[in-house]
């Protein structure tokens, strides 16, 4: 508790702002922190006890700014299993907003479609996940648990927050890009290589729409300490079910989807920190 506090109240010490809306920017997904006006920007390697994004796409550093009247703060680049680092520095930014004042969590994503009917550069929000690391003990929660960030057993009935799903079900459909808007299960595996035919078919038997290899921890620990879930994956590209397929996924691809859309998905996070009520008590 002590190292997040420090960390919290470092940056506090640095900043006017005072957000009560954290998003975290998922592979070339950085350009909606550009959209903060009164930028106050800090690098991860300057921030105490922080760790650093390693994977390309991910600028590394933390952007506090205001986003339509309410004071945000966004991480360009998030770290991950994969990377080498434990779940706990996994997910260790979301427990240092909460000590901030944060009450709603942005998570957005590059995810491969699973699910029949999806095109690459649709857009997903987040209904539910599936935790694969977590089913066989790869878990953020394991370990001693601190009372002062939640309970021991934390309900994950309601992960993403359903009024914030119908709202941006509804601007979809105000910024006209709803053809291409749609609502699914996300599956976190560690990575880092994208899935066998074997695996593709097994998450599609699951129910699983979208695969990634992020989010889901960052999830879990947001609604252990008690935050509102706002969750969107970009499809970034197809995965494949059949042997005789030839199509092959690389990260620059899903850079350059991840570009392509940039500016619609600004617009739909851009509306719904708008419209959407942020307080102490929510």
């Amino acid at each position: 508790y002590e190292t997040y506090k420090e960390t919290a109240d470092w940056l506090l010490s640095k900043t006017s702002h005072r957000p009560k809306v954290a998003i975290i920017c998922g592979s070339g997904l950085g350009g909606l922190a550009d959209s903060l006006t009164n930028q106050d920007i800090f690098k991860y390697s300057d921030v105490p006890n922080f760790p650093q994004s390693t994977v390309k796409g991910h600028a590394g550093q933390l952007v506090f700014g205001e986003l339509n009247g309410k004071t945000c703060v966004c991480m360009q680049g998030r770290f991950h299993m994969f990377e080498g680092y434990s779940l706990t520095k996994v997910t260790f930014p979301v427990r240092v907003f909460q000590l901030m004042g944060v009450k709603v969590l942005f998570v957005t994503n590059a995810a491969g479609s699973v699910a029949d009917g999806y095109n690459t550069g649709d857009i997903m929000i987040i209904k539910d996940h599936i935790n694969m690391p977590g089913l066989i003990g790869l878990h953020p929660l394991i370990g001693p648990n601190d009372e002062r960030f939640g309970a021991r057993f934390p309900s994950m009935a309601n992960a993403y927050d359903k009024s914030l799903r119908n709202l941006a079900l509804d601007v979809s459909k105000e910024l006209q890009c709803s053809d291409y808007v749609r609502e699914g299960v996300y599956c976190m595996v560690s990575g880092p290589h994208f899935e066998t035919i074997a695996e593709a078919r097994l998450l599609y038997k699951l129910g699983v729409d979208a695969v990634g290899m992020s989010t889901v921890p960052e999830v879990i620990v947001a609604k252990h300490c008690g935050l509102r879930v706002f969750g969107l994956s970009l499809i970034t590209n197809k995965v494949t079910r059949e042997y005789e397929s030839t199509e092959v996924v690389d990260h620059g691809a899903v850079l350059s989807i991840s570009e392509m859309r940039t500016g619609v998905l600004q617009n739909l996070v851009t509306e719904l920190v708008a419209r959407m009520k942020v307080n102490d008590d929510c």
